[in-house]
């Protein structure tokens, strides 16, 4: 059976609605929640930013699927603070959370006034950070002083059943350099032939047999023309590439750069479209690929998402 799960994004909706929402994914039919951690959104539009450490303890005490989310440790989030809030949260729910480690984006990390580095020094401060947090999971006292710095630092609150510490990844390349360390993949959806290259990397690099999850990006609405207008207004930021979406600092930032996107470069970036049927293909060839995936529509009109895929796409995923 495929595991699809709800993403819950902290940039578009409150905390207060996101619980709401995540309440009715669960009774739709959802099997697992996974949400973003953002402190800005990625566009002026959006206008919000909820605290996901805070709002993931209400939420997994509401609902009883698993969750994940993604971090990124070294800027903002210091890895022996995040470790203890991951930890935390695994110790009260028991098996039931997962936490990814990305490079982060400066829309989010920037703002403690770090040098913001290119790519490279990025993902070496990830695997630093991700050996300073899974020692921290083992009950070790850490002292380091590389990247960053830490001092005689031990959890003591921590979940008898280990937690697993996964490793998000965009391209080949990332993917390929995470097997070694992470437990299981994080990466974005799309088309397959864009995705199986990102998860073959992964597989054949350390990470065979690990779990791989799917944050997959997709418009809907019961007509085309809102299905669109939706996705431009929330999302037209998805047109960038490269290293616009890791280097750009403010949401007017992102809505400078993509104020002339147009509908068809969108529409070639992600599935927007009225066709239940569509979307539902495009989930069960994700799901084939041996990943959970969790839905991201991105428009405003989410109750009324859950409800028609968990209607009319969920049953037809069994």
């Amino acid at each position: 059976m495929a595991q699809i799960g709800f993403h819950a994004s902290h940039e578009q909706f409150a905390p207060s609605r996101l619980l709401s929402l995540c309440r009715s994914a669960q009774k739709a039919g959802f099997t697992a929640i996974k949400c973003s951690d953002h402190f800005h959104p990625w566009s002026v539009r959006q206008g919000q930013s909820g605290f996901s450490w805070a709002w993931l303890g209400a939420a997994m005490h509401a609902c009883d699927l698993p969750f994940g989310s993604i971090a990124s440790a070294g800027y903002r989030m210091h890895p022996a603070v995040l470790a203890q809030a991951a930890a935390t949260l695994a110790e009260m729910f028991p098996g039931r959370f997962w936490l990814a480690l990305g490079s982060g984006e400066a829309i989010n990390e920037a703002i403690t006034g770090l040098p913001w580095p290119e790519k490279a020094e990025r993902n070496a401060r990830l695997a630093e950070c991700a050996a300073i947090i899974r020692a921290l999971f083992d009950g070790d006292e850490v002292t380091h002083r590389g990247r960053v710095t830490v001092i005689s630092a031990r959890l003591y609150s921590r979940p008898k059943q280990r937690m697993p510490l996964y490793a998000a990844a965009v391209s080949k390349e990332t993917a390929a350099e995470v097997a070694t360390w992470a437990d299981g993949l994080l990466t974005v959806g799309g088309k397959v032939e864009t995705v199986l290259p990102v998860l073959r990397a992964f597989r054949e690099n350390g990470g065979e047999g690990k779990p791989v999850h799917i944050q997959h990006a997709l418009s809907w609405a019961p007509d085309r023309a809102t299905a669109m207008a939706e996705a431009m207004h929330q999302w037209r930021h998805g047109i960038l590439g490269g290293e616009a979406m890791w280097d750009l600092r403010r949401p007017a930032d992102f809505d400078s750069a993509s104020d002339a996107a147009s509908e068809a470069a969108l529409a070639d970036r992600i599935p927007i479209s009225e066709d239940l049927g569509r979307h539902t293909a495009d989930i069960a060839s994700l799901a084939a690929l041996g990943a959970t995936v969790h839905l991201h529509c991105i428009g405003r009109n989410q109750e009324a998402f859950i409800d028609a895929f968990g209607t009319s796409v969920l049953p037809r995923l069994d």
